[in-house]
């Protein structure tokens, strides 16, 4: 893995000098954020090696380097999920890359099912912590040295300072937001009636499919780390509605130019 890794940066170094700070990882209907980049390069997952390929709708396919709000960044316009039958190696591979290209801060977002009872679908939630219920964990197997140490501390998944960032962010642009924890599953499947009541009861109050274990590789990394979830379902009350990936992306979709504002603000700050 750490030669495939080392390859796929060092193809990307020999295709430009560009020295991103910042890693965006756009989720499922969020991928307009990367039209905001004042682009240097974008390049198809296809043509880089050893990358893996997005298979799911909603997710475009493209490594972009540029500038944002006066910042250099690269951003994964579409990630990969445990569920497309990825191994967590292959899941969390742009992480180590954007690492070794330079990043130090990671932004996050994803559609998720809200299962706090005091949210309401287009709800921004930020992530404060997050519960991992996926059946691996990506640094399971030999660790490597030089990404990080073998028991990585996890005090702090969420930046403070990025969350805080944030909330003052979002008054600026006039976004109204949200606080809470994230549970990370393998998918593919919408959660049962009971899986939903579960997730309350330990403490969670949205869930989804992804982030989980990009967050955990880079603060494996040592990188700070935020994240938003869109939430685009409920899962709370007696009668749980019907849900689908096309109305995931449909609320996603709605949603989408809030984040982008919010995020363009707070990248100005980092």
């Amino acid at each position: 893995m750490l030669e495939e890794i080392k390859s796929a940066v060092g193809y990307l170094q020999n295709k430009t000098s560009f020295k991103p700070e910042i890693g965006i990882i756009l989720g499922t209907g969020l991928g307009n954020l990367a039209n905001k980049i004042e682009v240097e390069l974008k390049i198809p997952y296809s043509e880089i090696p050893n990358f893996p390929q997005s298979t799911v709708k909603g997710h475009k396919g493209n490594l972009i380097f540029g500038s944002l709000s006066g910042k250099k960044v690269v951003a994964l316009q579409g990630r990969f999920h445990y569920y497309e039958g990825y191994d967590m190696q292959k899941v969390t591979f742009p992480i180590r890359v954007f690492a070794l290209l330079g990043v130090e801060t990671f932004i996050l977002s994803n559609a998720s099912g809200g299962v706090n009872s005091s949210f309401k679908v287009g709800d921004i939630m930020l992530i404060t912590d997050h519960i991992n219920l996926f059946p691996d964990n990506p640094l399971r197997g030999k660790n490597i040295e030089e990404f990080g140490p073998r028991f990585p501390d996890m005090s702090e998944p969420y930046s403070k300072k990025l969350i805080s960032l944030a909330k003052s962010c979002a008054q600026k642009v006039n976004v109204s937001v949200v606080e809470g924890v994230y549970a990370g599953t393998s998918g593919p499947t919408f959660e049962t009636p009971a899986e939903y009541k579960f997730m309350q009861a330990i403490g969670a109050d949205a869930v989804g499919m992804s982030t989980v274990p990009e967050v955990i590789v880079a603060k494996h990394m040592q990188k700070a780390c935020f994240a938003i979830s869109v939430i685009t379902d409920l899962g709370v009350g007696e009668e749980i509605e019907e849900v689908s990936h096309e109305k995931v992306l449909v609320a996603a979709n709605e949603v989408e130019p809030k984040v982008t504002a919010l995020i363009s603000e707070m990248i100005k700050s980092i």
